[in-house]
């Protein structure tokens, strides 16, 4: 009861949070006039062109898991893995980041994958999916300064602005705080370790030893991967196609089609910091981002606001419909035979 309360909190803090910043962006725009860009002003060839790339980023997520998974002795299906990954983004829309945790379960109940490995190796892949973003924007961010160097003045974001803000009190409070993490981390590692001891045989123990092994062994299985090459095309070609189903948009207006593809990085990686922020697909975080960056590349406000709201939008309703494709797919696919053989012997 205690989890479906927590749950439905973080569900309310993220549609408020995400609305909240929505209504503040759009509470004086027409929106009458949206139905007429819709129909009469973007070219709809171009966003479906988009669409594939949408689609084969995913895909090349649900095959790159499998590189991960290998080392660790986990054998899944790639219909499976790639139906996991559609049906996780639809469920991240309703709760921030709860497709991690539900993909590796339906690789679980699908092909008897463990679920501590697979989330381990999500662990890893997640990190290097970071570590590459964030190559990307520090050359984005050189090659773009001065547009990012006013972003940050527009945006409030200036690290000297913060730091100055600081008074002693407030470097007070927080190093006590920063000394009051260590010494509740301390004292609960002090306490497990005195736990281990006294119930090596407690079968909860176990469990979660067991299950934090296969975490760890899931995050460090990137150093096992066979085909190191092919890894790396995946995660290159994830990126490159999540790119370009945002960049082939920009050819659907007529107000951002002369944008140079240095604009068209700067904002997605823009984009790509502010869906950090736990709201619905980024909803609202997003928006504010791109359309400031769109502004300060000259794009019109009224325009920025049209192209953020209804490329997310679209782009939105593509991941919806992904995940129902999953949903059903997944309802008519067989558990993996060997993994059912397996678990009866057990019995």
């Amino acid at each position: 009861m205690e989890k479906i309360r927590k749950n439905a909190l973080n569900v309310v803090v993220s549609l408020v949070l995400g609305g909240a910043i929505l209504y503040w962006m759009y509470r004086d725009f027409d929106f009458e006039r949206v139905r007429d860009v819709l129909t009469g002003e973007m070219s709809w060839t171009w966003m479906l062109l988009s669409f594939p790339f949408g689609i084969m980023a995913q895909v090349f997520r649900g095959w790159r898991w499998r590189q991960s998974l290998e080392p660790l002795g986990e054998k899944s299906r790639a219909s499976v893995r790639v139906n996991a990954v559609f049906l996780s983004y639809a469920a991240s829309l309703l709760i921030p980041r709860s497709g991690e945790f539900l993909r590796c379960g339906v690789l679980r109940q699908k092909d008897g994958v463990s679920f501590p490995k697979a989330l381990g190796t999500v662990v890893t892949e997640r990190a290097i999916d970071t570590l590459l973003v964030v190559f990307i924007a520090l050359l984005t961010v050189a090659t773009q300064f001065r547009v990012f160097s006013s972003f940050f003045e527009e945006t409030g974001t200036s690290l000297d602005a913060i730091f100055h803000r600081f008074t002693l009190t407030g470097w007070i409070v927080t190093a006590v705080c920063l000394a009051a993490i260590v010494i509740l981390a301390w004292i609960f590692v002090s306490r497990v370790a005195q736990k281990r001891s006294s119930t090596a045989q407690s079968s909860i123990y176990n469990k979660v030893r067991e299950s934090l092994s296969g975490i760890w062994q899931g995050i460090v299985s990137l150093r096992n991967v066979r085909n190191i090459p092919l890894f790396v095309f995946y995660t290159v070609a994830i990126w490159g196609c999540y790119f370009l189903h945002y960049y082939l948009t920009f050819f659907c207006f007529d107000a951002m089609k002369s944008l140079s593809v240095g604009c068209a990085m700067a904002t997605f990686i823009v984009g790509s910091f502010a869906i950090i922020v736990p709201t619905p697909n980024g909803a609202g975080p997003w928006h504010f981002a791109v359309k400031t960056m769109l502004i300060l590349y000259g794009v019109g406000e009224t325009d920025a606001l049209y192209f953020v709201l209804i490329v997310h939008s679209i782009q939105t309703l593509l991941v919806v419909f992904l995940g129902v494709w999953a949903w059903f797919a997944l309802a008519l696919t067989r558990k993996r035979t060997n993994y059912i053989n397996h678990s009866l012997s057990n019995l």
